[in-house]
């Protein structure tokens, strides 16, 4: 199983961004999908997380700029990003809770990342 993350990149304090992270292998079904990030020198945090359902959660501190959502169909989930800000840079990791088989436990899988820097 991959995860690959997409759509990071350098944007002006203001601006928008759309990650992508599609989950590939073999797959039976995927529960939770999140975003976390990690900033330079700091702890990785929860951004938000979407259940197959589409329920969401978002950090406290985070609501209102972030919109998380899924495609089920493509075992993708996406993260919207407006008003960027100069703290928002970080290295944006997807997450996946999922199982290989009906029969099979749930796993969790990490995407290798993708940067986001904001900058004038």
């Amino acid at each position: 199983v991959q995860l690959q993350a997409s759509g990071g990149g350098l944007v002006q304090p203001g601006g928008s961004l759309r990650l992508s992270c599609a989950a590939s292998g073999t797959i039976f079904d995927i529960n939770t999908m999140a975003w976390y990030r990690q900033a330079p020198g700091k702890q990785r945090e929860l951004v938000a997380q979407i259940t197959s359902g589409s329920s969401t959660n978002y950090a406290d501190s985070l609501k209102g700029r972030f919109t998380i959502s899924r495609d089920n169909a493509k075992n993708t989930v996406y993260l919207q990003i407006n008003g960027l800000r100069p703290e928002d840079t970080a290295t944006y990791y997807c997450h996946a809770d999922l199982r290989l088989y009906a029969w099979g436990p749930t796993r969790s899988y990490w995407g290798q990342g993708t940067l986001v820097t904001v900058s004038s």
